[in-house]
């Protein structure tokens, strides 16, 4: 008698990606989701955001630099090269300076985003730390939905113990809304304990804009009810381009949102719904102008 053929496992059918920040706005406005991943409307940059991004490549690039030259001058001085790094891979963001004849908003602007840098040295000092990775991609694909999103940094011990930051380029959230603040690093740590079999010892958002943090240490158990979080999130999505019905949720979020036109909480009308639309969103294969 031959031999049995051994199984070959195949990879699961792939419906569709969520990363924290859509799985974020379905929470907050499934319409806003629908505007941004079914329609895929564009945003204006904002100041804010894209100096978010600024500083951002600028965290991630200062520790290509040795040591003992981490220090808040060099970071500033790799400031300009940031602001060209973010033109190049957001056309438009120029566009915010328009007006400025004499420079004198720009050059403001820039300083706003040094004196963030300089709050980052007052939390941590890079000469004694050595991260793991930075902006680093990571993914897994549970019950047909594409889980994923881009890390600050991850940092590990030689023990192993992981250490997930997040850096944010505004103030610390207050304590009823941290819950929110924490969603997108609870993704993080499900996807990361989901490839690697490790519980991220520690996660750490660090807000520039007052010098303050807030850590958080999760468990599997936790994790496994996050999970089922955003499954039931993602059945809600399904549901909703099944039935091509994303609903408003109007918050004080709307005053800051740039479909107000194709609202109908604003007396709009949202663009004919778009066939062949698939539950995916090219935002999520880069990154892009955060959040601050």
């Amino acid at each position: 008698m031959s031999e049995p053929e051994t199984a070959v496992a195949l990879p699961e059918q792939v419906l569709g990606s969520l990363s924290p920040s859509r799985a974020a706005d379905f929470k907050a406005c499934p319409l806003l989701y629908r505007f941004r991943c079914v329609d895929r409307l564009p945003e204006r940059p904002s100041l804010a955001a894209t100096r978010g991004t600024m500083v951002h490549a600028v965290l991630e690039a200062l520790f290509d630099l040795p040591a003992l030259e981490r220090t808040v001058d060099a970071a500033r001085a790799l400031l300009p090269t940031a602001w060209q790094r973010v033109c190049d891979e957001e056309p438009g963001v120029e566009e915010l300076f328009a007006d400025d004849v004499d420079g004198g908003e720009f050059a403001e602007w820039m300083k706003s985003a040094g004196v963030l840098l300089g709050n980052y040295f007052q939390l941590e000092d890079p000469s004694r730390l050595e991260p793991a990775s930075r902006e680093e991609l990571i993914e897994v694909v549970v019950d047909g939905v594409r889980m994923r999103g881009y890390v600050d940094r991850l940092d590990v011990t030689p023990a192993g113990d992981i250490r997930v930051v997040d850096y944010k380029t505004g103030v610390t959230p207050r304590e009823a809304f941290e819950a929110k603040a924490l969603f997108q690093m609870k993704f993080y740590a499900l996807v990361l304990w989901r490839t690697r079999g490790v519980v991220p010892r520690q996660l750490r958002l660090i807000y520039l804009a007052d010098s303050d943090t807030l850590s958080y240490a999760p468990d599997a158990d936790e994790l496994e009810r996050f999970e089922r979080t955003v499954l039931a999130i993602w059945a809600a999505i399904q549901r909703a381009m099944k039935a091509r019905d994303f609903r408003p949720s109007p918050s004080r979020l709307c005053e800051w949102c740039d479909h107000q036109a194709f609202c109908p909480e604003f007396g709009g009308t949202p663009p004919p719904f778009p066939e062949g639309a698939t539950l995916s969103d090219p935002r999520d294969a880069e990154p892009t102008v955060r959040n601050p």
